[in-house]
């Protein structure tokens, strides 16, 4: 035997994989069930992990500040995560939805298929087949929404307004524990039908040589397009009604910001018409000690005397000059910025650490960092433009104007301009992020709650988008934009 021929044989020997490869290909598993394990298994990491990750700052944070004798009454670190560990395996929790809709989108597929075939026999065979996929998704979606939605919350709070401790029953209400799920999967949908029709759209005009310029710059400029617009909702809603956002959200972005509170009630009174320019209504109360704080004239916070509120109080502290407050902003919300990017950067260095490595999470943490760097001065220096710069020359002068520009102008200006900071982000990154934020521009116009027996009208938009979006992966996973369809198309492998 020749030794080539014996290199030969040897290397088509399956060598034995790692422990690590087979759990993350399971190839124990039988095929169509691998969805259903993979989908289970990311559910339940993402559910825990994130908590774990809470629990431990916050054990640390309390032992360091508090005597090793302190709080025995206080729950162990141990009985604590083994809660977040068992609680997240109950059946209508986040990992059992992902089992039940990617799993049951795959075992489902079979039997549809059969009914498909039998009933809609006129059908072209492509047709019956995405018939069946869309069906197989659109009942897991449906069965799995309902895991969700089974989930009773207990010490609900009560909207704003409503009477507490009335003998009266209250209307059963739906909880908003599935609407962002629903309106993420229903944003992807759109984009799943959007991109398919633009993509044929694209292929006959090339075809036939007539792609143009405009097509081309249409192509670039939508996902930014979509994500200024879902921002100017979003920073509109934290300005004036933060209640239509997630509260972590909402607690996010005014860290980000760092803007005096009082300054936001001024100009909430404005748009209420509570705080008049040229009236004394009893509002400068509200801005006086912001004034004795920072040393600036005290008739500064009475809107009868100063109009309108010098911008130099919405520089707070920075000086008279819009442009240097700017860049003070960007400065200081880059540094912010890094403090939590370039972690996360180093942290997935860790798995293959190397000088190129270093260098490429260190530019991705700045160039992430000048995102939200210019995503906050461009809201500022928005507010500032539209008071100071341009507004007043274009609407005028007069007392009437200044509290038009403060009464939501001068906020709309910065909300429009913000989201144009995406344009520094790379093309990949701009697609993620404005499917990021299209779902949660779109929560701040729909109501969070709604009566209970109109629950299946959301089921119902959920289960139909979630079979846009299966059906989409499972004939071509590209049709999917972004990472959702590269974890979607990694997921439903068999």
């Amino acid at each position: 035997m020749s030794l080539a021929t014996t290199k030969s044989r040897v290397g088509s020997i399956p060598q034995p994989k790692s422990a690590l490869r087979l759990f993350l290909q399971l190839e124990s598993v039988p095929p169509v069930l691998r969805p259903l394990v993979r989908a289970y298994l990311l559910g339940y990491v993402s559910s825990v992990a994130p908590r774990l990750l809470a629990l431990a700052v916050k054990h640390i944070l309390r032992r360091r500040r508090e005597k090793p004798a302190a709080n025995h009454d206080a729950p162990s670190f141990a009985a604590s995560a083994a809660h977040i560990l068992r609680v997240a395996l109950e059946i209508n929790r986040f990992p059992a939805f992902c089992a039940a809709l990617a799993g049951g989108t795959a075992l489902l597929q079979a039997p549809v298929r059969k009914l498909v075939d039998e009933f809609a026999a006129n059908l072209s065979k492509l047709s019956r087949l995405r018939l069946a996929r869309w069906t197989a998704s659109f009942v897991a979606a449906w069965l799995s929404l309902r895991l969700l939605q089974g989930k009773k919350r207990s010490n609900a709070a009560p909207e704003a307004g409503s009477p507490t401790g009335s003998s009266e029953e209250m209307p059963a209400m739906a909880s908003d524990r599935t609407l962002d799920l629903t309106l993420f999967a229903a944003t992807r949908a759109v984009d799943v039908v959007v991109g398919e029709l633009w993509s044929k759209h694209r292929a006959r005009r090339e075809a036939a040589r007539t792609w143009s310029r405009g097509e081309r710059l249409v192509s670039h400029l939508i996902d930014p397009l979509v994500f200024s617009a879902s921002c100017s909702f979003i920073m509109w809603a934290w300005f004036y009604t933060p209640n239509t956002l997630p509260k972590t959200y909402a607690k996010w972005i005014t860290s980000a910001a760092q803007v005096d509170h009082r300054l936001i009630e001024a100009l909430q009174r404005c748009l209420k018409g509570e705080l008049q320019y040229g009236q004394d209504t009893g509002q400068a109360a509200l801005l006086e000690p912001m004034c004795a704080e920072y040393e600036w004239p005290l008739e500064w916070a009475d809107p009868a005397k100063t109009i309108p509120i010098p911008c130099e109080m919405v520089h707070m502290g920075c000086g008279p000059s819009c442009e240097y407050h700017a860049l003070s902003r960007f400065v200081r919300s880059w540094k912010w910025s890094m403090m939590t990017y370039l972690p996360i950067s180093l942290a997935l260095l860790v798995r293959n650490p190397s000088r190129r490595g270093l260098v490429k999470a260190i530019k991705s943490a700045s160039r992430s960092s000048v995102f939200l760097g210019m995503f906050i001065t461009l809201f500022y220096y928005g507010v500032c433009l539209a008071r100071t710069r341009i507004g007043p020359h274009v609407l005028g002068k007069d007392v009437a104007s200044r509290q038009r520009i403060d009464s939501g102008i001068c906020v709309a200006t910065g909300c429009f301009l913000c989201g144009w900071s995406v344009l520094f982000e790379t093309m990949s990154r701009r697609t993620d992020m404005a499917l990021f934020v299209a779902p949660r521009g779109l929560g701040t116009i729909v109501p969070r709650q709604y009566p209970i027996e109109k629950q299946w009208r959301e089921t119902l938009v959920f289960s139909v988008s979630a079979a846009v979006v299966f059906a989409g992966v499972l004939e071509n996973p590209k049709s999917v934009r972004g990472f959702l369809g590269r974890l979607l198309g990694m997921v439903m492998r068999q």
